[in-house]
């Protein structure tokens, strides 16, 4: 049978065609706003991942265009990220030693690097590996990345500098700079409101740009009152131009250092771009293909790269942004590109004056965005384990560094995953009078069990590392029943069988025929069945020994052994042996 194809998402160029005249004014006019919202993000995020803020403006343009051309997204937007600045600063400082030129370099490698791997990802159809950081690491790999963002530019934010490595170190550092009197007031009070001005404004009038009146208010302050001889460190003017194309100059040497970052970054990134893209595609009712997403983030890293940025990916609020405006194409993203595009050509001078502290303030307000309160306490009432798992994961980010977090957070999603399947829920059925099916006798000790029949269930694939674990279930379950002649197998949640598992099942069906029980299945799926047979312990118990559902293999226990059984619901005529339970065990 021919499998059916997903419709194909078209790309940006195609939306644009299909867009026509229709609502481009509204678009130009969200892209304007966008801008006002992308220069002094995407100069604080620069100077967060440890780049000059100009590459920021540089990084913005680029993937604003790249990502028209080929998103399939007609309203996403592409960006510095204030997640990823703390990947690529972590791996840009021990290789750049100061360098901006070298940091720049740098950074760009990073975005060609993660740009190919995701672009790779795509291509072989592997956008699932983004699926690596489980929804509680990835809610405490954030949590991680808030706490070092807002320690990395709280020193900022009071007009000092610090020389820490790690966050616990640059926490102690800024306490001690604070003790020692090292604090600038006027820097104190411009950052203060800058946050009171992005925080407030973005609650009461949430399409407002609050972060350019800070940025425009602070700057003319600071350039009124003079106030880098008071003590406040400024921006300065940004390097007038647009970066010509070309490889970024990087020792062969440092590529293997920053590979393990690169990975991290397309992890964290192509994860965003996941959940945002099909969350604005279920929300708009258009398909997007995530292959096709991912390949047009990554070829707008990769075209970053060669333009002096750095790694980016998308932004849920200025993408919501986009929205609010009434944007509905990528007409706005080249409208904000145009209209940054001259204030790196003509307009450098015009920041000279822009307070540091102010760039600070831009990232603390934006932290509080990258949240998640209320799935720790979703976790907590219904997950503990897991909201251990998040907050593990937070520690590490801030006690190891972010790569190392993001490192330790994979591993950790991994190992929860490899935990229950080894050690799986399994439980013991029985009838439960007035509900359809077979339950739990763990959850309901007042269901009526078979005599001599031990309905057990596995919740999981059978393989290696919880095949032991399974025969010393069973061995269990049968020793709390003397009486037992025979065990079915219920499999419905068996969906695969390796090597390893299929021997313990010939082994098991030896020694349970020796101890007189029989041994049958019921609900194996087809693979699973066609793993065990070619095992060979279809042969070994018998063809007839398989069931369809647990309703037929006890009709057929019963009915060949003339145990005396009443099975009330369905003399009621109420109910099928054969239905699945109404309710979950």
């Amino acid at each position: 049978m021919t499998e059916l194809a997903a419709p194909r998402s078209p790309t940006g160029i195609a939306l644009l065609r299909a867009r026509g005249s229709e609502g481009l004014g509204t678009d130009v006019a969200a892209g304007v706003v966008l801008a006002s919202l992308l220069v002094p993000q995407g100069m604080a995020y620069a100077e967060l991942s440890g780049l000059p803020a100009v590459s920021g403006l540089h990084a913005t343009v680029v993937v604003l265009v790249v990502y028209a051309l080929l998103g399939p997204s007609p309203t996403l937007v592409l960006g510095p990220d204030s997640s990823l600045a703390p990947l690529i600063a972590a791996a840009v400082a021990p290789i750049a030693l100061g360098d901006a030129d070298q940091a720049v370099a740098v950074g760009s490698m990073l975005a060609v690097m993660t740009g190919a791997m995701g672009i790779a990802l795509g291509l072989a159809r592997l956008g699932a590996l983004t699926e690596l950081l489980s929804g509680p690491v990835r809610v405490g790999f954030l949590h991680g990345i808030v706490v070092v963002l807002v320690v990395g530019q709280l020193p900022k934010l009071f007009g000092f500098g610090i020389d820490a490595d790690g966050t616990p170190a640059a926490a102690l550092a800024f306490v001690r700079g604070v003790l020692d009197g090292d604090t600038v007031l006027a820097a104190i009070a411009i950052g203060a409101t800058s946050v009171a001005l992005v925080v407030g404004l973005r609650r009461r009038v949430p399409r407002f740009p609050g972060v350019l009146v800070a940025v425009v208010g602070s700057t003319v302050v600071s350039d009124v009152f003079d106030l880098d001889r008071h003590g406040v460190v400024t921006t300065g003017a940004l390097p007038s131009g647009l970066p010509l194309p070309s490889f970024p100059d990087v020792d062969p040497g440092d590529l293997r250092q920053l590979l393990l970052a690169a990975l991290a970054i397309v992890v964290v990134s192509l994860a965003d771009t996941s959940a945002l893209s099909s969350s604005l595609s279920s929300r708009n009712g258009h398909h997007v293909d995530p292959d096709r997403e991912i390949i047009a983030v990554g070829g707008a890293s990769l075209a970053c790269g060669f333009f002096g940025g750095f790694p980016t990916s998308v932004s849920s609020s200025r993408t919501a942004v986009n929205q609010a405006m009434g944007a509905r194409s990528q007409v706005s993203g080249l409208t904000a590109a145009a209209v940054i595009v001259p204030v790196l050509l003509f307009a450098g001078d015009l920041v000279a004056a822009l307070p540091a502290a102010t760039l600070a303030g831009v990232v603390i307000a934006a932290a509080p965005a990258l949240v998640d309160v209320g799935a720790l306490g979703r976790l907590w009432r219904s997950h503990r384990g897991e909201w251990w798992l998040s907050v593990a994961t937070t520690v590490g980010v801030i006690v190891l560094g972010p790569l190392q977090g993001i490192a330790m957070a994979c591993i950790v999603s991994l190992a929860a995953f490899v935990r229950r399947s080894w050690r799986p829920h399994d439980a013991v059925l029985a009838r439960v009078q007035g509900r359809k099916g077979y339950h739990d006798v763990g959850r309901h000790p007042e269901g009526r069990r078979v005599p001599g029949l031990v309905l057990f269930r596995f919740d999981a694939p059978l393989y290696f590392a919880n095949a032991e674990h399974f025969r010393r279930r069973v061995d269990a379950v049968l020793a709390d029943d003397p009486g037992a002649r025979r065990l079915v197998i219920v499999s419905e949640p068996i969906s695969d069988v390796d090597a390893t598992a299929a021997d313990m099942l010939l082994h098991l069906v030896d020694d349970l025929r020796e101890r007189g029980i029989e041994v049958a299945f019921a609900g194996l799926k087809g693979p699973a069945h066609d793993r065990i047979a070619a095992a060979g312990l279809v042969d070994r118990v018998g063809a007839d020994a398989f069931f369809p559902t647990v309703g037929t293999a006890v009709s057929a226990y019963v009915d060949a052994t003339d145990v005396e059984w009443t099975d009330w619901t369905d003399r009621a005529g109420g109910d099928d042996l054969a239905d699945p339970p109404d309710t979950p065990d």
